[in-house]
């Protein structure tokens, strides 16, 4: 990890030993860590690369933020090797600047970390990166993969998020940054991996309402239109057209697409839907975004989980 944000072992020591007990980050770069308590929900999504955050939960956190709920996605390495021509600090800047734009969108806080795309590592360095996001962000609720995903850095998000829960209440793990006193609730981004065990939702919210919020966010990441969602592989790029009818057109298939996915999710999980909405409500809602409950966070009731996230609950 190369970022400021994080003080060495030795300097702690040093600090704690002088009587001085400093956190750099949550008073320069976080400045909502240290907002005021204003009674909402403050949300973390870790997502592996600049892109994942934005494809699972963007229709969910745009329904928090118009609930006047806080969010934020962490794209926890840079991307800068998901294109088919471009690599490098080239792309990292590339992808970055897209997260951030579809941030804007949604009207949410995003943030890269510096760390090379497919080399992430469940490391204890890192650990304490997720520690300290979790508490500068004073979460109620965090999100991630889970540890079953195909991608070796999806898998490390999971590993790296459940090794994060409980940790981040415990005063003198990463004593730079206040614990928090509540553990967060923790959840999974939806998969439809099977082996050892498939995701399993315990809760899915309907997006219908802020589906084109959604579509808008995810047409701001131009790198991965042109290259590996038009082609499923790296090996070309299909530019996206600069003339207003092309472009428009790519935009048609780019929303068709993703809106598919999360059409595929509803209909998959339409029993849930039925559980949290109602029969008749839950018949008409066609895209949703789906999230499984974490065992090593803290364990919400039923009624608490619909409380957390923007479901609207209207029984028979």
């Amino acid at each position: 990890m190369r970022s400021c944000r994080y003080l060495a072992n030795l300097s702690v020591t040093v600090l704690m030993a002088a009587g001085v007990l400093i956190c750099p980050s949550a008073a320069t770069r976080c400045p909502a860590a240290a907002g005021t308590a204003d009674g909402r929900l403050r949300i973390l999504v870790f997502g592996a690369h600049p892109d994942d955050c934005e494809l699972k939960a963007a229709g969910t956190a745009a329904l928090w933020v118009a609930q006047g709920h806080h969010v934020k996605f962490v794209s926890v390495t840079n991307g800068d090797i998901g294109h088919a021509e471009m690599a490098g600090g080239e792309l990292a800047q590339r992808r970055t600047a897209e997260v951030k734009e579809a941030a804007k969108v949604l009207g949410i806080e995003a943030e890269v970390l510096d760390i090379h795309d497919g080399e992430l590592l469940p490391t204890l360095e890192n650990r304490k990166a997720f520690v300290r996001l979790i508490r500068e962000w004073k979460a109620d609720v965090v999100m991630g993969h889970r540890p079953n995903d195909y991608h070796p850095d999806h898998r490390y998000v999971g590993v790296l998020m459940q090794d994060a829960a409980y940790m981040v209440t415990v005063r003198f793990f990463c004593p730079d940054v206040p614990q928090l006193a509540k553990n967060p609730v923790f959840l999974y981004l939806s998969d439809n991996f099977q082996k050892p065990n498939p995701f399993a939702p315990d809760v899915v919210v309907a997006t219908d309402a802020v589906i084109p919020k959604k579509l808008d966010a995810i047409w701001k990441l131009e790198s991965q239109i042109e290259s590996l969602w038009a082609t499923g592989n790296f090996e070309n790029v299909v530019p996206i057209p600069q003339d207003p009818q092309g472009r428009e057109e790519r935009r048609k298939q780019v929303h068709e697409r993703i809106a598919q996915r999360d059409k595929g999710v509803a209909q998959k999980y339409r029993d849930k839907l039925v559980e949290l909405y109602g029969q008749e409500k839950a018949k008409g809602i066609q895209h949703a975004e789906a999230f499984e409950l974490c065992e090593y966070g803290r364990r919400p009731s039923p009624e608490e989980l619909r409380r957390l996230f923007p479901v609207s609950v209207e029984k028979e």
